[in-house]
């Protein structure tokens, strides 16, 4: 029986457009701005939840109109449902948008926002509870190597004691750039861990090359993320046998058959978790699959505000157990639309256990 106070009232989605402080490049492309979706749930006893699709070409395959009208056309299925069975409607959702996953977990985020809210419990606590905190990376996308000695700089002022940074995306640079970029960092920020990220930039022999060239200069990555192309699970394997560093699988983990097939084939070593590649559910069993297998987690986003971003730090939070923490995104914006949510200090986020939800909102109305 639905309870009248958790009975989905309203499903409605509005564009969320946000300026970067500067161009984020990775090896797929660059973008200068977000054109998100904002989704807010509200249900019959007044509780309102938000959640956030991204977009990101070519990463993500529906742009705003086409998830704006997703979300109308969805709407009506959903109004008069019990949000209290979160996990019936993602799979109603999973049937109905089949192919959109990104669209599923920006409703599936304000769904169990709103739900939270109603029940009167932070979202952390509903996800297991394990911390209240979690500490992020930064991100340097591609550039130039002095572009990047000068944010490894400001990030080291500011506490950030892991550095992400982009590799395999410089035209004609080949992983001679990559290298003079990392040295620059290091020279900026003298003893900062690196995780790499080649966006399926790379061949494996070129993978293997980097991290052969970096060991000469004494830079040993501590995760090497997605070094081949999604598809490409020999290449994967031979880099994640080879390259003597931790490798993770990204684009080639968007589901719960990938992190079986990635753990029995021994195919990384870590599985980086996006609730855009999986929906909020299928993120939740790929950290049950990577967990019984003994693989790493790992956590990231897809150039998204505070409403994604926070939600997935309540996801690692409440689970536990999260290796790399990547969600810094909302840290890269040049304006911040979100009301309330996480407080954060340098590269700590801290979840407040007297705030139901995710705590953040926009200004709706």
């Amino acid at each position: 029986m639905t309870s009248e106070r958790t009975r989905i009232a309203h499903l409605e989605a509005r564009p969320l457009d946000v300026p970067l402080l500067a161009p984020f490049g990775i090896a797929t492309g660059r973008i200068d701005h977000v054109h998100n979706v904002a989704v807010r749930v509200t249900l019959a006893g007044g509780a309102a939840g938000w959640g956030e699709v991204p977009w990101l070409p070519p990463v993500t395959a529906h742009d705003p109109p086409a998830i704006l009208t997703a979300v109308a056309e969805i709407a009506p299925r959903l109004v008069g449902r019990d949000a209290a069975g979160w996990r019936a409607r993602s799979a109603e959702l999973a049937a109905w948008l089949p192919s959109a996953p990104e669209i599923r977990a920006g409703i599936e985020m304000a769904l169990i926002d709103a739900l939270t809210r109603a029940w009167d419990v932070p979202l952390f606590h509903f996800f297991g509870g394990a911390s209240n905190a979690v500490t992020t990376d930064i991100t340097i996308p591609l550039g130039s190597a002095a572009e990047a000695a000068r944010l490894a700089a400001g990030y080291a002022a500011r506490g950030f004691t892991t550095i992400k940074t982009k590799v395999g995306g410089v035209p004609g640079g080949g992983f001679a750039a990559d290298r003079e970029r990392l040295l620059a960092i290091r020279d900026a920020h003298p003893g900062c861990a690196f995780v790499l990220d080649a966006n399926e930039g790379y061949t494996a022999d070129e993978a293997l090359a980097l991290v052969h060239t970096l060991g000469d200069a004494g830079i040993v990555p501590a995760l090497f993320e997605q070094p081949v192309t999604r598809d490409d699970w020999a290449g994967l394997a031979r880099v994640t046998r080879e390259a003597g560093v931790p490798v993770a699988a990204d684009e080639s983990c968007r589901s719960p058959a990938d992190a079986l097939r990635i753990a029995r084939d021994g195919l990384a070593h870590v599985i980086n978790i996006k609730l855009a590649k999986s929906g909020v559910v299928g993120a939740l069993e790929i950290a049950a699959i990577a967990r019984a297998c003994g693989l790493g987690l790992m956590i990231g986003g897809m150039v998204e505000t505070r409403i994604g971003m926070d939600f997935a730090a309540h996801v690692a939070a409440g689970l536990g157990g999260f290796d790399f923490i990547d969600l810094d995104t909302a840290l890269l914006l040049a304006a911040d639309p979100v009301i309330g949510g996480a407080a954060s200090d340098g590269p700590t986020f801290t979840l407040d256990a007297a705030i139901a939800g995710h705590g953040g909102a926009l200004a709706w109305d």
